[in-house]
């Protein structure tokens, strides 16, 4: 895992904000779902439903564990222009979105106007701070992660998903699985990968059962991270206490 000072996290931070709002300048729909170039509101929109169809609808049981969509609090990383997070609000009770582009969430907030029920704030690319101290019922990223140059800064996420998501809850999310992709190291479009070796050691630093995982090797490779009940995290505590403890006797 990469490790940054303070000093190059702040470097990528504005990195990641200047080019995702010139991005979203040229044509942020496209830059959203390289599906097309000229989107127009009901195809656009529409491919954000057939991403929930697909992704959210197909897994009600781990999603909602017997709980109403219509009394549950979501968050969406990476928002972009509101794609998927209208689908989503259409969907469940209510909805965070941050992005860390301003203007992909100048276009996200016009999109979903009226829609009472969403909250749409624009983030550093590192936290979720600008939420406060929220608590949601589920967690979802979709083309997000693929993007994002740093390991250090994916896993600073995933410590504020586990923050904000009650226990026992799912974080949904895909990121970057194929190793060989040629990319420069602050590159802002073609993210980190991630082994599913390296997926699993940071399900546990960072507090979460890796339950499911799908398309290990390739571009899409989605990962269902669930948040630590009390019984799992008493037995890291005690795993990890144990192993201190026969380091020491060994010295």
């Amino acid at each position: 895992m990469d490790h940054l000072t303070p000093e190059q996290r702040a470097q990528l931070e504005e990195k990641m904000r200047r080019e995702w709002d010139e991005r979203a300048r040229r044509n942020a729909r496209f830059y959203v779902n390289t599906g097309r170039q000229d989107w127009t509101d009901e195809e656009f929109f529409a491919s954000g439903e057939r991403t929930v169809a697909e992704e959210i609808l197909t897994d009600m049981i781990n999603i909602c564990q017997g709980k109403d969509p219509q009394r549950m609090k979501v968050l969406e990383i990476g928002c972009g222009a509101g794609r998927v997070t209208r689908a989503l609000a259409r969907l469940f009770g209510y909805v965070y979105a941050v992005d860390v582009s301003g203007e992909m969430v100048r276009q996200a907030r016009a999109a979903l106007a009226g829609f009472p029920n969403v909250r749409i704030e624009q983030n550093n690319g590192w936290d979720l701070t600008v939420l406060g101290d929220i608590k949601v019922d589920f967690a979802f990223s979709s083309i997000v992660f693929q993007h994002i140059p740093s390991k250090a800064i994916i896993e600073s996420y995933l410590r504020e998903v586990n923050r904000v998501l009650r226990r026992g809850r799912l974080f949904k999310f895909q990121v970057q699985g194929y190793p060989a992709i040629e990319r420069a190291p602050d590159d802002t479009w073609l993210g980190v990968a991630f082994s599913d070796e390296e997926i699993v050691e940071l399900a546990e630093r960072c507090g979460f059962e890796p339950r499911y995982r799908h398309g290990a090797g390739t571009q899409y490779f989605w990962i269902w991270f669930f948040k630590w009940n009390y019984r799992q995290l008493a037995r890291y505590f005690w795993r990890r206490a144990s192993q201190y403890l026969f380091m020491r006797s060994e010295t």
